[in-house]
């Protein structure tokens, strides 16, 4: 019996006693020893995904649902690098993820043997720590290391922040010939301590810059449901200097805060640009989406930009980064609101931002009171058609894009897989997420983004909370409308036109189907849809070359008088 396989019980229970609930396999034979390992560990939820793409996608999605470490574990050779999309979006989206590949023995690597690839620090760019499992254990500093391995890998994918860890496990054959070790004691080993928090002369030294500045901009980006720093964020915003502007996925609901960047931000001309430019920026949370923000602000940069991250990442997305911020984002804010605030300065800045909010939401109404049927409109009956407090997941591109143009009827949670901001694994992710929820859970995801990932629904897994809406304009919708692609004269290039539908798409999986082709059936359906037990698949069509035009001329409008 090899007692590096046995040893393997010790790693699971230990992962097991330090709070993982989930491991989700991919079927193979070299990832035996951990199955055989983590099956014997009572209390841990077992999941087969088969396409390992898509198995760690619904890994991240529970995840982000629950914020504990999920395992994902396959078999060696292509297997882990399907891996890859996934582990890169946790990495940039703070995700904990631990990722267990079998492996071939090193003395099988680049020898012609099957499925035997280099797998030593595969995902090097994208993890925060990798660990090599001994391929033989010879005494007991060997099981202290197992130990520590654990221990160390588990509390590093949560710490500081959260993210993927990679261990792989190079397994000799036979690969079942072995009983896991339930019985030796194992060490636990935890970290205890919190994030730094700002000393009173540092929060003295930035308040006085705070009340230097006459014009004032806090950004948010992405911040998961539920962990937005609102309180501080609201007093901050009583300063007639404070423009608080917040993006969808930044799960911020403040009535101070203006939520549609993008209506506002394009509507300033070069010519009164100063006058909405900030001379100090902060930025909270993960990454921003419009694209119009970007550019004003590198167009037009803050003399000050500071960024606050838990980590002290430098992210310097404007190009005018002066200051990071490593610390709990609400603790800093919180201090800085208890002494910047003392005495709000006079200015009118957020006035004029508040006054472009007001006359762009004002032309946004009337536009969409006589907008034909398109993605525009579908969006609109969308989010005042769905229940309130409702799970959504944005895939990328057009549905998170499209989302920034709403100022949102209804409160909802929202998710999106900003970190890479890729097409694959929208689906699935949605679908781990929608696993153990209690409310329902809506994908909002384009035709591309659903039918690239579209094995997400080939598993036993799919929660009767989960509900697809798909947008179906016949392809890449959004190249109709970013600047650049339709001047190339091969549009077909950028676009993926298709004439595909998902209804057989449903048959295959057993999954209920229902279509809408206008605003009648649309909103018939989706107050059809939370009703259906199971999960169920609402394909709106759309008009692919109407779309564009629509949307630019929407913006055309919003800049009119």
């Amino acid at each position: 019996m090899n007692p590096a396989k046995a040893y393997l019980g010790i790693l699971a229970r230990i992962f097991r006693e330090k709070g993982l609930q989930t491991v989700v396999f991919s079927p193979g034979s070299r990832n035996a020893p951990l199955i055989r390992a983590f099956t014997a560990i009572p209390g841990l939820r077992i999941l087969s995904v088969p396409d390992e793409r898509s198995a760690a996608f619904f890994a991240l999605g529970i995840a982000l649902r629950t914020g504990r470490p999920t395992a994902i574990a396959c078999t060696s050779g292509s297997a882990a690098l399907n891996y890859a999309p996934a582990v890169a979006e946790a990495y940039y989206q703070h995700l904990p993820l631990l990722v267990l590949t079998a492996d071939r023995p090193a003395e099988w690597i680049d020898q012609g043997d099957g499925q035997a690839i280099r797998q030593e620090n595969l995902y090097a760019n994208y993890i925060k720590k990798y660990f090599l499992y001994p391929q033989h254990v010879i005494g007991e500093d060997d099981v202290q290391y197992i130990m520590r391995l654990a221990n160390e890998a588990f509390e590093e994918s949560l710490l500081p922040e959260p993210g993927p860890v990679h261990i792989n496990f190079p397994f000799t054959e036979p690969l079942y010939d072995f009983s896991p070790d339930l019985t030796t004691p194992v060490r636990i080993i935890r970290t205890t301590g919190k994030l730094p928090a700002p000393t009173a002369t540092e929060v003295e030294e930035l308040a006085h810059i705070w009340q230097e500045s006459s014009k004032k901009m806090i950004l948010t980006g992405q911040i998961p449901a539920g962990h937005a720093p609102e309180s501080p964020l609201d007093v901050l915003a009583e300063d007639p200097s404070v423009i608080l502007l917040t993006e969808t996925t930044s799960n911020l609901h403040l009535e101070s805060s203006i939520p549609g960047i993008d209506k506002v931000v394009g509507t300033v001309t070069e010519e009164e640009a100063e006058l909405f430019a900030p001379d100090l920026l902060i930025t909270v949370g993960g990454h921003i989406v419009s694209k119009m923000i970007k550019r004003f602000l590198r167009d037009h940069p803050p003399r000050e930009h500071w960024h606050i991250s838990p980590s002290g990442s430098r992210i310097d997305t404007f190009r005018s980064l002066t200051r990071t911020i490593k610390g709990n984002p609400e603790i800093f804010l919180q201090a800085l609101a208890e002494v910047a605030n003392v005495k709000h300065g006079k200015s009118e800045y957020a006035l004029r931002w508040y006054e472009r909010d007001r006359c762009s939401e004002t032309r946004h109404a009337a536009f969409l009171k006589n907008v034909p049927f398109s993605d525009l409109k579908a969006f609109d009956i969308i989010f005042r058609g769905l229940p309130e407090e409702s799970t959504l997941h944005l895939s990328n591109s057009t549905p998170v894009r499209y989302s920034q143009l709403y100022r949102m009827p209804k409160r909802f949670h929202f998710h999106c897989n900003r970190g890479v901001s890729g097409i694959d694994g929208c689906l699935s992710t949605a679908a781990g997420a929608a696993l153990d929820a209690e409310e329902d859970t809506f994908l909002l995801t384009g035709d591309i983004a659903f039918f690239y990932d579209r094995n997400g629904l080939w598993h036993e897994h799919l929660s009767n909370k989960l509900k697809i809406i798909l947008i179906n304009n016949g392809g890449g919708g959004i190249f109709r409308f970013i600047e650049g692609p339709d001047t190339t004269g091969r549009l077909d290039l950028f676009e993926t036109p298709h004439r595909l539908t998902a209804r057989h798409v449903a048959a295959l999986h057993d999954i209920p189907y229902l279509e809408a082709n206008d605003e009648k059936t649309l909103s018939e359906n989706l107050g059809t849809i939370s009703t259906m037990p199971g999960p169920v698949i609402l394909e709106v069509f759309t008009p692919r070359e109407e779309n564009g035009r629509i949307l630019r001329e929407y913006f055309g409008r919003l800049r009119e008088g």
